[in-house]
Parts: structure tokens; sequence; C-alpha cells
């Protein structure tokens, strides 16, 4: 199988993230690092641990469809750099993908790092474990990806939910595995998460132009899982409170972004 990585000055994190890729305990892994022309030291960490390292860009999606192009696995799994696989990912993912004849397979994430927000964000993923319309599958068979084609290249930040919502309309068959893949957000602060919605906010048009309906439907599906863990909420009234007023100050940002490239199109 092949694991792909897009990179662009994220060497605070890579080298775990590569490392726990070679620790896995299904050993036949093909690597590939795509690096957007990185200016810290991530070029050379990525050289060091990939079996197949390139720079290119735009963007992650561009960068993962040209790993996608060079890798040479049955299945395809990619993470971003800032995660880490925990040992059995990739022999679980594999192994349940076979088992039921699967196209795709989800794996949950949990999100760690120190702070306040981050908890905030780590108590938001535990509410989205098995809501289809908000995680999105992490390992693909390639096939699809040679039918469908690969991804949406002028999405940013909705390109997992556009191929996910792809894989539903298709009627692929989807399973998922209980082993966590770890997301190092570091430190949140209200600032960067907002500036990343901002970013991710002027994909949104493009994203409702592909997935006319997608945006409301995941919007009714965040109600639905947080409704459905009322008592994990409960559980941390102060990141519960942290975490609504978060969302709401995303989904404003989102709005923002949305906005803007909706006037720069006009």
């Amino acid at each position: 199988m092949s694991v792909i990585v897009p990179t662009k000055n994220i060497e605070r994190t890579l080298e775990s993230c590569l490392r726990s890729i070679r620790a896995q305990s299904l050993t036949d892994i093909e690597l590939v690092v795509v690096d957007n022309f990185s200016t810290d030291r991530t070029w050379e960490i990525a050289q060091s641990f990939a079996d197949i390292a390139i720079q290119a860009g735009p963007e992650r999606s561009a960068q993962r469809n040209l790993a996608i192009e060079k890798s040479s696995g049955e299945y395809i799994l990619w993470i971003d750099a800032d995660m880490v696989l925990t040992p059995r990912v990739l022999q679980d993912a594999v192994d349940r993908a076979r088992e039921t004849d699967s196209i795709a397979v989800f794996i949950p994430e949990e999100t760690v790092g120190p702070g306040f927000w981050t908890a905030c964000r780590t108590l938001e993923r535990r509410c989205y474990v098995g809501e289809e319309l908000i995680e999105a599958p992490r390992l693909v068979r390639r096939d699809f990806f040679r039918d469908q084609g690969g991804f949406v290249a002028d999405v940013a930040g909705q390109e997992d939910a556009d191929l996910r919502m792809r894989l539903i309309a298709t009627g692929a068959p989807m399973s998922r595995v209980g082993t966590y893949i770890l997301h190092d957000e570091g430190r949140l602060t209200i600032r960067d998460v907002m500036r990343k919605r901002y970013y991710y906010g002027q994909s949104l048009p493009a994203y409702n132009r592909a997935q006319p309906g997608a945006i409301q439907a995941q919007g009714w599906a965040t109600l639905r899982a947080m409704a459905r863990n009322i008592e994990v909420l409960a559980g941390h009234p102060a990141h519960a409170a942290g975490l609504v007023a978060m969302r709401a100050g995303e989904a404003a940002f989102y709005a923002i972004g949305a906005a803007k490239a909706a006037r720069d199109r006009r």
C-alpha cells in the first residue's frame, strides 16, 4: 500500500509523522511525500524517510494528486504532516478493507496538544466519531481514483469532504476501524483557528458548486453529533462552552471567506 503526505514548512511535526509510518506493524509500505517548496527543514526530513520525495505545489489537493500518480499501492492512505499513526492503523485499515471488500475505510482522529482551545477541539472530535457526513475516509482503493478522479484542485479545506461525498454518491462500500490517528495540532489559538477558517472559507463556493446541499447536510450532521454526545459534553462544561464559542466563530469566518471568494469571482 502507499501512504502519501503533502508538506509545507512543517518541520515541527514531520519527523514524528514519518517515523510513525515507518514503525507500522504493516511493513509493505510505500511512502510518498510531496513538498510545496518549504523554506525550513521539511524537505531535508522528507528525503530522509520517503521512498519517493517530490517538490511541487501549488496546494494540498494538487500535491495529493501528484503523489497518487507517482505511487503504486493497491490502497492509498493520506495524512497531513501533523498527524501520527498509532502502530496498527495501516494493518487494521487494510485488513478491514479486504474483509469487507470496501472501497474506503474511515479512521477516527484524536486531537492532541496543550492548551484550552486544543482541549476543546479534542472534545469536538470525540463527538464526531462514527458520523459519516463529518469524518473523512483516509484509506481508499486506488481504482476509485482511477475511475472517479483525484482530489478537486480548487478546493482547500473541504477536499476530504468532497471525496467522501463522491464515495457516497457512487454507492461505494465503506467501513471503519477503531484504531486512531493522532492529530498534533499544537497549542491552538483563536486567532490561528479563525485565520485558517477564513482561508478555507474561500473554497466553500467551489465546494458548494461541486457538492450542492453538502454544506447544509454537514451542518445538520454536526448538530446530531453534538446531541448524541450531550452527556460527553456535559461532563466537560468549560470545554463544551469553549467548543460552542469556537464553532460559532468558525462559522462566521467561513462565511466571511466565502463572501470574499464570491466577490472575487464576479
